[in-house]
């Protein structure tokens, strides 16, 4: 298990990765923390993902779309030569150093051989991808590859392209052939920032593990509800559900329709694509009244992010534009945005839609990668595994959830991934442990000696961000726990003494960063702020003793917002702050301004020791 430094470290080493970890453990953080570090030397990765969706929500293209094999299960040797003969693709693919391809629990083992015989093809070399390094970003407990079983046949008749193994073509991607010949590293994160419920958190890891008893049953069905609360966001397995109950319930608001229809710009293909990803739809229908759901994060303004719930409450004067009450009783005007993709730091396609869905009603599918405070969701006719999982860990706290109905499939994980996990996590301690064994000089020789080979430049001293936190773009802490002596003033009172709580509190006045306390102490940074918010419930400590953790402005910025939300969330405070400021920060900004910790459920609510 890593901390996402951790991860950022090896990632600069330019090997070959498998980013993966639990839903909220900060996999899409740490990618951008990669991609700006990237960038700041000159370097433009190629930014892809599996479905589009995926690639909508990362400006990105479908890996389909950026290798050239489209929409193709299999390729003939024909197919793969007229790929290869293809402009376009041969430029991306000769530019690239890079490869990076989120949400691969959703691309199958067929795919992902396609596009390493077209880059070994394109790049006129054996190895796999071509030699490039690729980044495989995602969690293989959630949604899977679409299977088309008969197809493997045919693949094995016609003597086509896919996995090479005919009984592995619509499998999940760790079963191609390539993923062991490019020997990924794994960095497997282990810290939360989406669920801050401990109960809930075991009931998630539980379902992980296949591990599930009748006691995480019971929890659930507590949460069993016929009728879900008015302003909850209904989560179902199928499209034609969502559909009936958005159009039912915008049907019964009397007030008049406005409709927004979608601009778009670029070549027709990839603007399909984009379309095909955006949650907005095409023709947007709102009317006074309806339940709505934000589809963007607001970069420039940070009024809302992706997942933010509200009510239409009119339309502007002077630009029409809806007006929308969040949760928090805050009212913003809903100005169009856009969604484009991007191709070698260029932009090829872009649509502009008002950010808002109907949200009454959506499909767990469209549901995966957000984070809301409350969900109503009906797992009775779950019919794929992970979905169950999916849908439940959208959600930070267990009683933010409401039960409609709950089928075994919905708590059931994939068979194969069991086994798979165990042995990823036991990959990734063996890496952690590799690279903090490794002395700091050779780590760095190593990130600089990748970004020569890459045609990349280190950037000009203060250009870039260096904050020192487990999860910036800077150096991380790439080291294992180290159980030194604990200074006697200090450190023996944290350890055997009944002021456990101030003792971290004492460390960090000392002057040291958030990484050496929990070395320290042998604990996560999670933890450390734990007992920080367990002083903060008995006395009011001197936080100006903790200024050397954080810049005044970033405090100031992150306390600003939390005093416009519902709940004191550590998450929609980063997004709303453009993922600039580290979960470091937010996190002591909202213990200096007082700010308590969101509920969690009423089981959990005795103090952590």
């Amino acid at each position: 298990m890593m901390t996402q430094g951790e991860a950022l470290g090896v990632l600069k080493t330019g090997a070959n990765v498998f980013l993966t970890g639990e839903p909220g453990s900060g996999k899409t953080h740490t990618v951008n923390a990669y991609v700006a570090w990237l960038r700041a030397r000159g370097i433009e990765p190629a930014i892809t993902a599996s479905t589009g969706i995926a690639a909508t929500h990362i400006g990105g293209l479908t890996i389909h779309s950026w290798s050239g094999i489209g929409v193709k299960r299999w390729l003939s040797e024909e197919d793969l030569d007229a790929i290869a003969q293809k402009k376009n693709v041969v430029k991306r693919v000769a530019d690239t150093s890079v490869l990076i391809i989120d949400e691969v629990s959703m691309l199958s083992a067929g795919t992902l051989s396609m596009v390493d015989a077209v880059l070994r093809e394109v790049r006129r070399t054996a190895q796999p991808f071509g030699g490039l390094q690729v980044v495989l970003v995602g969690d293989f407990f959630q949604l899977p590859p679409v299977s088309r079983r008969g197809e493997r046949h045919e693949i094995a008749a016609r003597g086509l392209f896919s996995t090479g193994r005919n009984d592995e073509t619509d499998g999940f991607a760790f079963m191609s052939p390539v993923w062991g010949a490019m020997k990924p590293l794994v960095c497997y994160l282990s810290e939360q920032y989406r669920q801050e419920d401990a109960e809930f958190l075991e009931l998630l890891l539980a379902l992980r593990q296949g591990a599930f008893t009748d006691a995480h049953r019971s929890l659930l069905e507590e949460r069993m509800a016929a009728e879900p609360k008015q302003d909850m966001p209904k989560l179902y397995s199928h499209n034609a559900d969502v559909d009936a109950i958005n159009a039912q319930e915008l049907a019964k608001l009397k007030t008049p329709l406005h409709t927004f229809t979608m601009k778009e710009h670029g070549p027709e293909q990839v603007v399909s694509a984009l379309k095909r990803g955006c949650l907005s739809p095409e023709e947007l229908s709102l009317k006074e009244g309806a339940r709505v759901m934000f589809t963007k994060n607001d970069v420039a303004r940070g009024r809302y992010v992706n997942g933010t719930l509200g009510t239409i409450t009119g339309f502007a004067k002077e630009s029409g534009y809806p007006m929308v009450k969040t949760r928090s009783g805050r009212t913003i005007e809903a100005e169009p945005d856009e969604w484009r993709v991007e191709d070698g730091g260029r932009v090829i396609a872009k649509i502009e839609q008002v950010p808002l869905r109907l949200a009454w009603a959506m499909t767990i599918h469209k549901s995966q990668g957000m984070s809301l405070d409350a969900a109503h969701m009906d797992l009775s006719q779950t019919f794929e595994y992970g979905q169950g999982y999916v849908a439940l860990s959208r959600v930070r706290t267990l009683s933010g959830i409401s039960l409609g109905g709950l089928n075994e499939r919905a708590l059931e994980v994939h068979p194969d991934i069991l086994g798979k996990d165990a042995e990823f996590r036991a990959f990734s301690e063996k890496a952690r442990a590799a690279f903090g064994d490794m002395p700091e000089s050779e780590l760095e020789a190593m990130h600089a000696n990748f970004v020569k080979a890459c045609g990349g430049k280190e950037p000009e001293p203060g250009t870039e961000n260096r904050a020192k936190t487990s999860a910036d773009v800077g150096r991380p802490q790439m080291r294992t726990k180290i159980h030194n002596a604990l200074t006697p003033d200090i450190g023996c009172r944290v350890l055997r003494g009944t002021e456990r709580w101030r003792g971290t509190f004492e460390l960090l006045a000392s002057g040291k960063n958030l990484e050496e306390v929990a070395d320290e102490l042998g604990v996560q940074v999670a933890t450390v702020f734990k007992h920080l918010e367990r002083l903060a419930e008995k006395e009011q400590p001197d936080w100006e003793r903790l200024a050397h953790l954080a810049s005044a402005k970033d405090i100031e910025r992150a306390i600003a917002v939390f005093d416009t939300l519902e709940h004191a969330y550590l998450k929609p405070v980063f997004e709303a702050l453009n993922e600039q400021i580290p979960y470091e920060t937010i996190h002591l900004a909202r213990l200096i301004g007082g700010f308590a910790p969101p509920p969690s459920n009423e089981k959990n609510q005795k103090p952590t020791p």
